[in-house]
């Protein structure tokens, strides 16, 4: 660290040096006082020269220039050290040090504990009397839940208490809900409906199917084949689901959890899977910045971890060296927790590994990264940080709906208010990426420059050497040649430069790379959806115009105000008429075509209610 422009430098190496070789506590204070940072050591002095000494990434330099002194508590042993570490954090809960309250959470499904209950997926626990099922890790594994319940035992959908109605929704007219609004069910009957969809979701799967194939059974003693047919399919549902459940078993009947962690600089990630009946029922994930040595932060986090106020293991599970000697006692005696040793090869824990590094590869895309954009400046030997980073995509099919779009990235974060649409003008039905990039960027700068605004440190092509040469042509002829330009080709990942003859290749797991291909894969999600966009309302617009009574405008106003056709079809047909001016029996009509063409999909129309 630069001591001469570091404010109070010399102050914290005298209290460094003054430090004891001894294990113990430190304590971290800014400029008013107050605990920014504590943590443990086996040799104190050791420790805090760290700090000051060497290269440290740009998390620990901005500690450390907001540290004006330095405190220590010494301790007979390490062990504890720990303990009064612990203690320290939730006293002064210092910014710096991990916060378990940045946890990703995972969706669960609620059932409600109204008079005709509700079920839903939500993040957010409600101590209200519901009851709830999961995490689930896999958004698609709850999503065959929901399906599942919907198809087979729908319950209402309309939020709050159940109020009556003349008629029933649109949800009961396409089998996906009971009506109990309209008393087409009785409470009775919906209740035990209800306790079927928990039996499902509490993992009784061998007591639905047992009860399911009874009534399958019963109903074709009476020739009732439609609703035998009905719970047949239940049955095979229920088989697909079973194939679809998490995989990760441990074959024990204890409760165990399983921890690891990965660090990449200057980032951790710690994740916990939650195994019970040996099934995986949980999974926590923490992303952290890291200051002490891998070993430490992850046994300062366990510590914090199961102090908190959760479910506690029978047993912790963890590879081989990760400081025993000071956690075995701690978990042991404070929880009752048993902490049992891994080799390298246990496949759960590896897959706990690959867990964290895929959330910690999230939250760079998520939080962004200011030191992958201080690597892409060493990378490609920039004049400045690459701060302000611009990355071009286009989207067609055969050259129809060409369209191009444009992201910006500020500090390595996507800057959205900034992001832009182009539909190409030139193409005219022609296939011609080369062109399409020359025509949008040319009208980006154009206007850039002639409203004076700020320009990009850098410009991302998705494509190779011939998109990029094509808009080198372009800044060129506006005089921009001083913006630096690259390509990024998604099959080897090479970096195209303007006019040079062999492309750069990084490392895999760069930041500089990450960050530009975080760039490249927004702009193509920002161009395939635009592009899907305008050609679902093409075809829905083309649908809408069968309906006798609707034409071309009047299928773009209620495109344009819904839309989509399943919205049109949620509408009041009163609704409909006003928004598309159009006369009543029109607008009925509309509604008609409509819930005919969901019941052929056999799509479920979902409202966003039925998803809190």
């Amino acid at each position: 660290m630069d001591g001469e422009s570091y404010k109070g430098f010399g102050d914290i190496l005298r209290q460094v040096e003054a430090a004891p070789s001894s294990p113990g506590v430190y304590l971290m204070r800014d400029e008013e006082g107050k605990v920014i940072y504590v943590g443990k050591a086996k040799v104190l002095r050791n420790r805090l020269r760290s700090y000051i000494s060497g290269t440290k990434d740009r998390k620990t330099t901005h500690l450390m220039r907001r540290v004006r002194s330095i405190e220590w508590i010494v301790t007979d042993t390490e062990y504890d050290a720990l303990l009064l570490e612990n203690t320290l954090i939730k006293k002064y809960q210092p910014k710096y040090n991990i916060d378990l309250k940045d946890g990703k959470s995972y969706p669960v499904i609620r059932l409600t504990a109204e008079d005709f209950p509700r079920v839903f997926r939500t993040r957010k626990i409600v101590h209200d009397g519901s009851r709830y099922f999961g995490p689930y890790g896999s958004a698609h594994l709850l999503d065959l839940y929901l399906d599942f319940i919907d198809r087979f035992f729908p319950l209402r959908k309309c939020r709050g208490p159940l109020r009556k109605r003349a008629h029933p929704c649109l949800y009961y007219h396409i089998g996906r809900c009971p009506a109990p609004c309209v008393d087409k069910i009785s409470r009775e009957d919906y209740l035990a409906r209800v306790e079927d969809v928990a039996r499902l979701l509490s993992g009784e799967v061998e007591d639905l199917q047992t009860s399911l194939k009874g009534r399958m059974e019963e109903a074709a003693s009476r020739l009732a084949y439609e609703t035998a047919a009905r719970y047949r399919d239940a049955l095979q549902a229920v088989e697909e689901i079973l194939k679809n459940e998490q995989k990760v078993v441990d074959f024990a009947r204890e409760k165990r959890d399983y921890a690891a962690y990965v660090r990449e600089e200057p980032y951790a990630c710690f994740v916990v899977f939650k195994m019970r009946d040996g099934k995986l029922v949980g999974r926590d994930a923490y992303v952290t910045h890291a200051f002490d040595e891998d070993d430490e932060d992850f046994s300062n986090f366990l510590v914090r971890y199961y102090d908190a106020d959760i479910a506690l293991p029978e047993e912790l599970h963890l590879f081989q060296g990760t400081q025993e000697e000071i956690l075995a006692p701690y978990l042991a005696g404070k929880f009752g927790i048993r902490l049992i040793r891994e080799g390298e090869g246990h496949p759960i824990l590896n897959l706990v590994v690959q867990n964290a590094r895929e959330e910690l590869a999230r939250h760079l895309k998520i939080k962004g990264n200011p030191e992958a954009v201080l690597a892409l400046q060493e990378a490609l030997e920039l004049p400045v940080p690459p701060v302000r980073i611009e990355g071009f995509d286009i989207a067609h099919l055969q050259g129809t709906f060409p369209y191009a779009s444009m992201v910006q990235f500020l500090g390595g974060v996507p800057h959205k208010s900034e992001y832009r649409l182009f539909r190409v003008k030139t193409l005219q039905g022609l296939v011609d990426d080369y062109e399409a990039l020359r025509e949008v960027t040319a009208r980006r700068y154009t206007r850039l420059k002639n409203e004076r605004k700020p320009l990009p440190d850098l410009i991302l092509i998705d494509g190779g050497k011939g998109q990029v040469n094509a808009v080198r042509e372009v800044l060129d002829a506006l005089g921009l040649s001083h913006i630096p330009l690259v390509g990024l080709a998604k099959q080897r990942e090479e970096i195209f430069f303007p006019h040079a003859s062999a492309p750069l290749l990084l490392e895999e797991r760069s930041p500089a790379l990450r960050l530009l291909q975080y760039v490249r894969d927004e702009a193509h999600r920002f161009a395939t959806t635009a592009h899907a966009r305008a050609r679902a309302v093409k075809i829905d617009g083309s649908i809408l115009e069968t309906v006798e009574g609707i034409g071309k405008k009047r299928a773009v106003r209620l495109l344009t105000h819904y839309g989509s056709l399943d919205a049109i079809a949620r509408a009041e047909a009163e609704e409909i008429k006003e928004v598309a001016g159009c006369p009543e029996h029109v607008a009925l009509r509309v509604k008609e075509a409509l819930l005919r063409l969901v019941e052929q999909r056999g799509d479920a129309v979902r409202s966003d209610g039925a998803r809190e």
